[in-house]
This record gives structure tokens, C-alpha cells and sequence, in this order.
């Protein structure tokens, strides 16, 4: 039984990391139907960003006090904007003259972009994982059969943290309306006086600030950080957006911890090389026997 919850809740933390990702590709394609394949890879600048900010800080070890939470705050905060940034110029440069386009464009070039932020990230950082500070100490605390680490804690009370106010900015602000209403129907929503192009960088902007923010926890979680960590983690929280229903916020969030959990117990019970053919292989049984995933809808496609 121990070993049984210890796995579980190293899974809900994992899936923790994948649903913070997960937002920002349900998000996207929920307003231009683009999978943003070079999602991940932003999510990894988002912790090579943090890293540079701490270590401009002069943070290199374990810090206490005040200090810890300046530090941190200021390395959340700087690169969840950096990486907006980034995804803004994204939007910008790569993908807004092809919205129109056939949709295989747009995707080559969704993954074109991911291999330009690896090779840059590589030639920054170099090719070997390099080494997070550690900023947090790390207790346990013990239910009974139950023991939580403070990371697990923090990991997974930020990922619902975000969730819940990514939800509540989506359904109450008008800006939120907005992108509802784009995502809706593009062509109306302009009629009606919305700044279609100004939504969209927005998406994009929370969307990658939010993986940003991902790469930041990913990095104190797990005290490393590499520059093609990104590739499969993206492509785990794809597989957790679709499992959820992609375009459906709540959907990513259950799907990415389900992902997590699932991995987790894949590794523990047949092994960690096995860990990624059981993921995958829930990405190919619910796309074929349920597209929409668990809790989107099912669409007719618009001709």
C-alpha cells in the first residue's frame, strides 16, 4: 500500500508539470486550431530562463529567509514573461500569415520552430543537462499509509492554482469573451469589433507564460534541466490535452495528471522503458475510439 501511494503521488506531481503545459497547447488550438509543437521546447526555455535570472541573482545553493521568496518570485515571474515574449514573436513571425493556409503548413512549421528553439538552447546551455539550484528544502509530511514531499505539494497546488484562475480569466473578463468568441467563429467575432490579431498574441502570451512557468517548477522539482527535456514533454501533455479534450482548460488539467499517474505506475510496474509506450498508447486508444477526448465535443468541421 505504501508503495502504491507513494507512486500515485509522484504521479500527480508529474502530471502536475504536464498539465501546466497542457494549458498552453489546449489554449492555442482552442482559438486557431494550430498544435504548437514547439510548445515543449518554450516550456524548457522557461526554466533556462529562470536559471539565468537566479543565477544573475547570484543564487547557487540552497537560500532562506526572505531572500527565497524574492528569488523565486522574481524567477517565476521574469521567465513566465520572457517565454510570453517568446511566444508572442512565435505567433508573429512564424505563424499569423499562414492562419489561412492549408493546416499542413502551419504544422511543418510548428515543428520547424521547435527545432530552432532546441539548436539555440543547445548553443546556449551546450548539449549536456545542466544543473538546477536548489531553492527549496523538502520536508515529508506523513498522513498514515501517506507521505507528501513539500515539492509534490507545491507542484501540484500551483498546477490547480493556474488552473482555476486561467478558467475564471477565460469565463469573466472580457478579454476572455474574446477568445471564447474567436474561437467560436473568427469571421463573426471580427464583425463584431474584436481585435482578432491582439487575441490571438494574448493567447499566445498567457498560453507560453504558463509553460514558462512550467519550466520554472520542472526545474526546481527535479534540480536539472536539459535543452531537449522539452521534446517529450510536450509531446506527454499533448497526449494529456487530447485526453482531456483539447480546447477544453479543465479537460487538460485532468489529463495531464492522468498522464502522469499513468506513467508513474508504468515505470514502477513494467519498467521506465515501458513508460512511454503506455502513455502513447492511451494518445492512440482514445483517438480512435474517442476523439473529442473525455470532455470536449465533437464538432462539425466548418466548410
Amino acid at each position: 500500500m505504501h508503495a502504491f501511494l507513494d507512486q500515485l503521488v509522484n504521479g500527480l506531481a508529474l502530471g502536475g508539470i504536464y498539465a501546466l503545459i497542457a494549458l498552453g497547447y489546449t489554449m492555442v488550438y482552442g482559438i486557431v486550431e494550430l498544435i504548437n509543437f514547439a510548445h515543449g521546447d518554450v516550456y524548457t526555455l522557461g526554466s533556462f530562463f529562470a536559471l539565468a535570472i537566479l543565477t544573475a541573482l547570484g543564487v547557487s545553493g540552497e537560500v532562506h529567509g526572505v531572500a527565497l521568496g524574492i528569488d523565486i518570485a522574481v524567477a517565476v515571474v521574469g521567465a513566465a514573461l520572457l517565454c510570453g515574449i517568446v511566444g508572442v514573436l512565435i505567433e508573429r513571425l512564424a505563424y499569423r500569415r499562414l492562419r489561412n493556409a492549408p493546416r499542413l503548413a502551419p504544422l511543418i512549421t510548428a515543428i520547424g520552430v521547435s527545432f530552432v528553439l532546441e539548436n539555440a538552447m543547445q548553443l546556449w546551455r551546450g548539449p549536456a543537462p545542466v544543473s538546477f539550484p536548489s531553492l527549496l528544502p523538502n520536508p515529508s509530511f506523513v498522513f498514515g499509509p501517506l507521505t507528501l514531499t513539500l515539492k509534490q505539494i507545491l507542484v501540484v497546488g500551483l498546477a490547480i492554482a493556474l488552473m482555476a484562475a486561467l478558467q475564471s480569466f477565460v469565463k469573466t473578463t472580457a478579454l476572455g469573451k474574446a477568445m471564447r468568441a474567436t474561437a467560436q467563429d473568427r469571421d463573426a467575432a471580427q464583425l463584431m469589433g474584436i481585435d482578432i490579431d491582439l487575441t490571438i498574441a494574448i493567447t499566445f502570451l498567457i498560453g507560453s507564460a504558463l509553460a514558462g512557468a512550467a519550466g520554472f517548477v520542472s526545474g526546481v522539482y527535479y534540480q536539472s534541466t536539459w535543452f531537449f527535456g522539452g521534446f517529450g514533454a510536450g509531446l506527454k501533455a499533448f497526449t494529456a490535452a487530447v485526453l482531456g479534450g483539447i480546447g477544453n482548460i479543465a479537460g487538460a488539467m485532468v489529463g495531464g495528471f492522468v498522464i502522469g499517474i499513468v506513467e508513474a505506475f508504468s515505470t514502477w510496474l513494467i519498467g521506465g522503458q515501458w513508460a512511454n509506450v503506455a502513455v502513447f498508447a492511451i494518445l492512440i486508444i482514445v483517438l480512435v475510439f474517442k476523439p473529442a477526448g473525455l470532455f470536449g465535443r465533437a464538432v462539425v468541421e466548418k466548410v
